[in-house]
């Protein structure tokens, strides 16, 4: 596993799906200020790493999960894996929006659902887990019974993992932080002093670059 982790890494690192600037900060939508960007969708737009992952996705459910029912994608980031990995081990798929659609039926699960099937949800990308559990809880609601998540990539905030704790579902990803870490040191991709700004960076990413 610690293998997959760093050959993702190294691949989101080389489609600049992730980027690293601690010298020059990137401010996300919550105003946190953060030495690492990730945009998963790019993976879509190269065959190569698209299908490795999708292929890594399938094999950890079918070890992990095989009595899985329906394969689940939050919108919008992990809608086209989601449909990808099941297409690939023949389950149906339905998709998770974060807020109700605003006409019709008022849809939060788009697709067929039938209470007491068994879901794994997959997500693109893991930050503080709220919106990802969200997810979870309309899947639950809809009387799905989530048997876990699978990701592409965590940051690894414990504030993620103490949430997932909470809501009782198992979280699994094709990579994460520490392996990004380790592949960017490996390869030169940053220096010594850069990797001690990234550590420091997740361990209290709120504060971090804040100017007091």
């Amino acid at each position: 596993m610690e293998k997959l982790q760093e050959i993702i890494a190294s691949q989101l690192l080389q489609i600049k799906a992730i980027k690293l600037q601690p010298a020059n900060p990137f401010t996300w939508a919550s105003g946190w200020k953060s030495p690492i960007y990730c945009d998963n969708r790019k993976t879509l737009s190269f065959p190569d790493v698209r299908n490795h992952i999708k292929i890594s996705f399938a094999k950890l459910i079918l070890e992990k999960y095989p009595d899985v029912d329906v394969i689940a994608g939050v919108a919008t980031g992990a809608i086209a894996q989601g449909a990808m990995v099941a297409d690939l081990l023949g389950k149906p798929f339905i998709y998770i929006r974060s807020t109700p659609k605003g006409h019709g039926l008022e849809n939060t699960v788009e697709g067929n659902l039938d209470p007491g099937q068994k879901v794994v949800v997959i997500e693109d990308l893991i930050s503080t887990g709220g919106s990802s559990l969200k997810a979870v809880e309309s899947v639950r609601s809809a009387g799905g019974i989530v048997l876990g998540m699978m990701a592409i990539f965590t940051y690894g905030f414990k504030t993620a993992a103490d949430n997932f704790a909470d809501a009782g579902v198992e979280l699994t990803t094709l990579s994460n932080y520490g392996a990004l870490l380790s592949v960017a040191s490996k390869t030169g991709y940053i220096s010594s002093g850069d990797m001690q700004t990234l550590s420091e960076w997740r361990e209290n990413p709120a504060e971090w670059g804040q100017v007091n």
